[in-house]
Formats: C-alpha cells, structure tokens, sequence
C-alpha cells in the first residue's frame, strides 16, 4: 500500500539529556536506510519550566521507491498528528498531552517515569509535587498505546545518558520501519562513548519490549530509608507493634519508623509512634477506619523530620549523591569530578543548632538591631576537596547534638500543638480533624521557606482553627473553612489570598456570634 502521510516523532527532552543527539541518531538512521527524513527543534526555558522539543518527519518507503517524486515534510508538529512521542521526564509527557498532541486514535507514547520537579511544584509553600500515578494515568488513557518506565534508572544502572534509553524505547516501540541494528550503527557511526550509549540504548529497548500496559506497574515510589543491618531487630521490634493497627495507616507508619530513625535514632523513631497512640485512640472512637491515623501519620513523619543544617550536611557528602552526580555529567570511571556548593546561611540557620538560651539572646541581640533578613553569609565550599568534606561532615556529626539545638526545641513544642488540635478536633468531626492534620502541608523546608509557612499556619490557627473549636464556625462550614484558608495560603506565597480569605471566614464567624 502506498503511504499518505510521513511518520511523525515529537521528543521532549531536558537540558543536559542530548536530545540533539538523539534526534541526529534517529536521522542517521532513517538516511542509512535511504528514507527521507527531516528534523528540527524548539528550545526549551531555563530553570526547569519545559523541555526543549524536537520533531521529526520520516517518510516510510526510500527515496528509490518514490519515483523521482519528493514528499512534504512539515516543520512544526501538527496537534492530534503525532505517531510517537517520547519524552524523557513524566511532567513533559503530560504536557504534550495537555497541548494535544498524544491521541487515542494514534499515538505511541514512551515516557519516563521519573520525576524533575518543575518550577511550580518547587516553590509551592507545601507540598506541591503532582501526582506521578494521576499523570501516567492521563497518558494511558489518552494514548493508543503507552510505555512507561524509570529512564533515568536504566541510565545511571548503564552509565550511558539517557537519550540512549530514550532511542532505545523508541526502537522498542516498533514503531517505525527502521530495525534495532540501523539504530545501533548509527550510534557507532557517531563515535562518540559508543559502549556506553549502546547499553543504554540496549537497556531502553528491553524495557519497552518488556513495559507492562498496566499504570500500576509504571509507578515510580519512593522507597523508605531501609533499616541497617546492626539495627534490623530494634527496627523490627517497632514493626510489630505497628502490625496490628488499621490497614490503612500500617504502611505509612513503618515507612515513618524507619525514616525516623535514619534521621535521628531508634528513640526518636518510638516517639513517633508514642505520640500517634492518642490520635489512633481518637480514630477507633470516630470510627474513621485508619484514615485520621493514616494521614496524620504521614504528616508527622515528615515534620519531625525536619529540613535543618545537620540534615543539610548529610544530604551534601552523602556516597550517592556523589554517584548521581558522576553518573548525570559523564564522568567516566576514575575521573575527576569537582561538586561546589553555595551557601547564604543568616543568622536564623546558624542559632538554629545553638542550645535554646544562647540562640534566643542571639537573635533577641539580632533583632534589636536590625540584622534578621539581612544579614547573611556567601559560602562556596567544595565538597570534594579535603576540608570542603570536613566541614559538612563535622556538621553531620551534630546528629547527636540536635536533640538539644533550639530549632529542635521549637519544632517538638510546635508538633505537639498541632496534635493536640487534631485530638481536639476528632470527636466533633473526623473531616474537621483531616482538615487541621493537613495543614501541617503548610510548614516545611527552612530559612525563608519556612518561616512564611510558620507564619501562615499561626494565622489558620487563631483565626480559623480555634473559633471553630471553640464552636464559633458553625461546624458544617469548619472544615471547608480550614481547606480554603489552607489552599489559599499554598497558591498565593505573598499572603494576599490567605487575608482574603481570612477576612471572609472571620464575617463568618462575626455573624454567628451576632445571631447567638
């Protein structure tokens, strides 16, 4: 049969990935096999706001068929005209999926699964990452076909970048008329880590042949802290006692004990399990099934881990991060890798690890005379060299000192509080309790980051959260009071939408007082 139309490939590609390679291997290809081929490219934006896409058109039957005749190829993709799409980060397969270019009707879609958080979800005041199983969801349902694997593992597992595994998918796809070894002389062709990029492109093209269709086997979780070996039986002690409570939370909970006690210690971690008795308690009498428990539990893992210059520290020299970042420039084995850090603690960080009394004198000293939010300190310490290590590893060695630090002191005080809510809240309303648990979504990170969530969650609290124990929010409206406030806070970082919305929710709570 003769064709109409030329095969299309739209490639959305990250900074630093070699899409420009990937788009020339796929052209070198389709050229050795005399098909006529045409690609371009429309970069993309810094600072992770989009990927740079290139498109290509291939012909499907060679130049000889076509009898002296020359087809048109276009140079832009057209919306509901792409046959493949490949892209390498999850958040940018979504997005032509957004623009319409994947289609039920037509599209192969080959996706990563791993995730580059964006710009938006980074500076969200909470969490304000998208979920990874709701966009591959959306990708399945508006593709023909779907292939959707961690891309980013099978290259750091190879060594090669992964436009290797990216052409090796699209091989996998089967697709277009250009079979695996035309692919793989390309890339000899090319001659540059011919090794490397034929694993990757080896590892990329058994995953698509292998890729399960069903969205659950392409989620991409993260995986808890697992216990050391010296330390297994401790750890497995606390399992146990977490094996007869709801099931809805168990699993939360042993992903909180472990995390916990890599942060901290194993007394750490049975605190967190002490302080969750009286919300399970709370949750049985409501008859919640596990729910209050399950979301506080998680909420609290996270806030009694809190991000501090200690945790900073073992983030910086941890073995890992090291291997990452050789694997994500290309070093090859044995050579040099060179990681700077840039630092601009101020004074807040830095009392942050003092005993509480000397730290409040600090910054009482700091305030009177005008020097917080001011004043800061430039570091460029170079963690790869001798004393850069030394510094970070020093301060990672403070581990045993934070239980005394007066940032810890601070968050224990301001943790059991907000416990102290949701217990209240539970046996008027399990929503209302749900509502005050989520608001911990509020405070995270630290520095600036933190101090604007801190400042926005005491808002909620004494304007929202407290009229409505104290039954001055009829209680029907309290809970969708909170999650507005809440939500209000999270969207607009400069505080202008939380004052609207508080101003709303305190007329709200004038007109019951006056109708009383």
């Amino acid at each position: 049969m003769t064709p109409t139309r030329p095969l299309t490939i739209l490639i959305a590609a990250l900074g630093g990935e070699g899409g420009g390679v990937l788009t020339t291997w796929i052209v070198s290809a389709a050229e050795s096999l005399g098909l006529p081929v045409q690609s371009t490219s429309i970069p993309g934006v810094a600072q992770r706001t989009g990927a740079t896409t290139y498109y290509v058109e291939i012909w499907p039957q060679p130049w000889s068929a076509l009898g002296g005749r020359q087809p048109v190829l276009a140079l832009s993709p057209g919306v509901g005209d792409i046959d493949v799409l490949v892209a390498s980060e999850l958040m940018e397969a979504a997005r032509t999926v957004a623009a319409g270019f994947v289609t039920p009707d037509r599209t192969l879609a080959i996706a990563s699964t791993a995730r580059f958080h964006v710009m938006d979800e980074k500076i969200a005041m909470g969490d304000g990452r998208y979920d990874a199983a709701k966009l591959a969801d959306v990708i399945a349902r508006q593709s023909r076909r779907h292939v959707l694997f961690d891309m980013d593992a099978a290259a750091r597992r190879t060594g090669a970048i992964v436009n290797a595994v990216m052409l090796g998918a699209l091989a996998g796809g089967g697709q277009l008329p250009i079979p695996v070894a035309a692919f793989e002389a390309a890339i000899r062709r090319d001659g540059k880590a011919v090794e490397t990029n034929l694993r990757g492109f080896r590892a990329g093209l058994a995953a698509a042949q292998d890729a399960a269709k069903d969205i659950a086997t392409t989620a991409s979780p993260v995986a808890a802290p697992a216990p050391s070996a010296a330390r297994a039986s401790s750890l497995a002690d606390l399992e146990r006692a977490i094996a007869d409570l709801p099931t809805a939370a168990r699993d939360t909970m042993v992903r909180g004990v472990r995390r916990l006690a890599h942060y901290q210690d194993l007394a750490y971690a049975r605190l967190y399990l002490d302080r969750l008795a009286p919300i399970g308690a709370a949750d049985a009498r409501a008859g919640a099934a596990g729910r209050l428990l399950a979301e506080t539990a998680r909420h609290l893992a996270l806030r009694m881990s809190y991000e501090d210059v200690v945790r900073v520290a073992q983030a910086k020299i941890d073995p890992a991060r090291w291997s990452r970042i050789a694997a994500e420039t290309g070093a090859k084995p044995g050579e040099p890798v060179i990681v700077t850090e840039f630092l601009k603690p101020g004074i807040e960080e830095l009392c942050s690890i003092l005993p509480p009394w000397l730290a409040r004198a600090v910054l009482a000293l700091a305030e009177r005379r005008g020097w917080l939010g001011r004043v800061y300190w430039g570091m460029e310490i170079r963690t790869t060299s001798v004393s850069g290590f030394l510094r970070f590893w020093l301060l990672a060695r403070l581990r045993a000192w934070r239980p005394r630090s007066y940032r810890y002191a601070q968050e224990q005080d301001a943790i059991e509080s907000w416990l102290g809510l949701i217990a209240q809240a539970a046996p008027r309303s399990v929503e209302l309790a749900l509502e005050i648990a989520e608001c911990a979504r509020l405070i995270k990170g630290y520095g600036d980051t933190h101090k604007r969530g801190s400042d926005n969650y005491r808002l909620i609290e004494t304007q929202v959260i407290a009229p409505a124990l104290a039954g001055r929010i009829p209680l029907a409206r309290a809970a969708d009071a909170i999650a507005s406030a809440r939500t209000a806070a999270l969207v607009d970082p400069d505080g202008e939408s939380l004052a609207r919305c508080l101003a709303e929710i305190g007329s709200l709570s004038a007109t019951r007082i006056a109708a009383e």
